[in-house]
């Protein structure tokens, strides 16, 4: 196309162009600069708070944070933690959404119900949800007086418990997203089918499993993908209950949090852009072998 037709074009689509250049502009300034900027920082020992005093690294923060064993600790923390979350939102949603899918009345107001948890603040979220869950809440009152607990369980302080019961509190709060998109996906699937292999014979369980969950392998894959991203960066929920290091032992630790305490606590912030890099990487290669998977299922 030469330079005369490339003007032409431009010049029949300019409106367009002039709408989308603010957003443009932003995603320059707020985007593109800051990846950038936080690219070069990985090459420095930069601190913020003296930024003249600098110091070429090289590639010194890039080998120091791929070796970093607190780093990968936050990562083992938060795939134990995703583990649990997705698989409880997902069995729940499910769960939920075939019971509305059969709700002929007062089925807006049970969605409402459902979905309430997830405009909430996660502040408030984690409040009441820490509450419920502390040696003086009325979980484990229930639980001593039933005999089910012999003593309270300080959660915050145990090395294994503490990312299943953020799990826990978190499952609370989303699963009514996981809950609509399923059933949005139970509604959109053909009724026919499901008569066609009752006629044959299949029982419930057959058809649920042949059937339904084949036909959601959309809603579950875009689920799992939301999810995977959005745990990657668990901040605030960690950030609430412990200290910028996830406890005593690590064992709330999470990968944005630790890059959070080492740009604002140790004013490190080359090394800080490092593990925010890295970060990154693993989230994109992640979410890329899930599309990948996604992809040879659908084949």
């Amino acid at each position: 196309m030469t330079a005369r037709a490339v003007m032409k074009q431009a010049a029949r689509h300019r409106w367009g162009y002039v709408f989308i250049a603010p957003w443009v502009l932003l995603y320059l300034v707020f985007g593109i600069y800051p990846l950038c900027l936080s690219f070069y920082l990985t090459f420095f020992d930069y601190n913020f708070i003296n930024p003249g005093d600098q110091a070429f690294m090289g590639l010194g923060n890039w080998a120091a944070g791929l070796t970093d064993p607190l780093f990968w600790h936050s990562m083992f923390n938060i795939l134990y933690n995703q583990v649990i979350f997705i698989g409880l939102t997902l069995v729940i949603g499910l769960g939920i959404a075939l019971l509305l899918q059969s709700v002929t009345r007062f089925g807006r107001l049970f969605r409402t119900i459902y979905i309430v948890p997830t405009v909430v603040s996660i502040v408030v979220v984690m409040s009441i949800g820490g509450y419920l869950v502390t040696p003086g809440g009325p979980l484990q009152g229930y639980l001593l007086q039933s005999g089910l607990l012999d003593k309270p369980v300080f959660w915050k302080s145990e090395l294994w418990l503490s990312m299943p019961i953020l799990a826990l509190i978190n499952t609370w709060k989303w699963f009514g997203i996981e809950t609509v998109i399923l059933l949005a996906g139970l509604l959109a699937i053909d009724p026919q089918l499901h008569e066609a292999a009752a006629i044959d014979g299949a029982n419930g369980w057959q058809r649920f499993r042949n059937i339904t969950v084949p036909m959601l392998n959309p809603q579950i894959f875009f689920i799992l993908v939301m999810n995977g991203i959005n745990g990657l960066q668990m901040f605030v929920e960690v950030y609430m209950n412990f200290d910028l290091y996830g406890g005593m032992y690590h064992q709330a630790l999470t990968p944005v949090l630790y890059v959070y305490a080492q740009a604002f606590d140790k004013s490190n912030m080359g090394y800080a852009s490092t593990l925010g890099l890295i970060l990154a990487a693993i989230i994109a290669v992640i979410t890329a072998a899930q599309f990948r998977f996604a992809q040879r299922e659908i084949e």
